[in-house]
């Protein structure tokens, strides 16, 4: 086991499957204190057991939440409070793709709340933790997805006509967004915030919510990266002595990567904020 992230602990959203997962046990390969979280009891309890295993570390707890709900969250980020003294790294990998438009218990479009409004409440909420930590992270999982387009911001919850790739592309605009006017606003308080594409990954993520992703998904999948390789950028990102100070930028394949013009837009980062703040309940 390599020490690089001895004495550090890390809270993982989405943990159970998947590029949340493989990031889980790269980090505690590294020595971390890992947090995965999760929705499901029984997956969650079984990821628990597989992170352990497979980093030979003692040091990984879990928690339960439905990042859907912005209850669920609030409770999650209360536990870590209540928990925990510090927090190291926060890394929001926790998402999803809908075929059809459902909405959540809070009345929002199901694909930008689990998204994007779950990163921005938990964050928000754990922010005092983050900033009594020396050297913390916030790490937000993101996708070259963002580039389909800039934000409809009077049709943020899909109303008007639902097209799931365009509700998820518009979702990871949303991170990368929240992202880069999160690091202006932490400016100064020794925490960094950067976000990341993982690559195309050969998960399920598609193909159990595209039919015609279903039908192509066992050719497909022989040329995608595997999630253990999607998760290197997240764990770099994370524990990485290269990125200390480093804030405000898009990662891609562990390096630096330009986005989309309409991801550096300030205005638009911060009529995001305000609007988010409103629908999770912090205005």
């Amino acid at each position: 086991m390599n020490n690089l992230m001895s004495g550090k602990r890390v809270l993982v959203t989405g943990a159970t499957n998947g590029i949340g997962l493989w990031a889980a046990i790269g980090l505690a390969r590294l020595g971390a204190e890992v947090v995965v979280v999760g929705r499901d009891p029984a997956r969650t309890a079984q990821a628990l057991h597989q992170v352990r295993a497979e980093a030979g570390s003692m040091q990984v707890q879990s928690l339960l939440a439905d990042l859907s709900s912005m209850a669920s969250v609030r409770a999650l980020a209360a536990q870590v409070h209540e928990r925990y003294g510090q927090l190291h790294v926060l890394l929001n990998n926790a998402g999803g793709i809908n075929l059809n438009r459902e909405v959540t218990v809070d009345g929002y479009e199901r694909t930008f709340a689990t998204n994007h409004l779950s990163y921005f409440l938990l964050t928000s909420l754990l922010l005092p933790l983050l900033e009594k930590t020396p050297g913390a992270r916030v790490v937000n999982v993101a996708s070259e997805a963002h580039r389909r387009g800039p934000l409809d911001f009077d049709d943020l919850m899909s109303d008007r006509g639902y097209r799931s790739f365009t509700a998820y592309s518009r979702s990871k605009l949303a991170n990368i967004l929240f992202t880069f006017e999160l690091a202006r606003r932490l400016q100064g308080t020794g925490v960094t915030a950067n976000c990341m594409h993982p690559g195309v990954v050969g998960t399920n993520f598609l193909g159990k919510n595209n039919s015609v992703w279903a039908l192509l998904w066992p050719i497909a999948k022989l040329f995608l990266l595997t999630p253990q390789q999607g998760a290197q950028t997240a764990v770099f990102l994370a524990s990485s002595p290269e990125v200390n100070g480093v804030t405000g930028e898009y990662f891609a394949r562990s390096r630096r990567k330009r986005t989309r013009p309409f991801a550096h837009d300030v205005v638009a980062a911060k009529r995001l904020w305000e609007v988010s703040e409103k629908l999770v309940g912090l205005a």
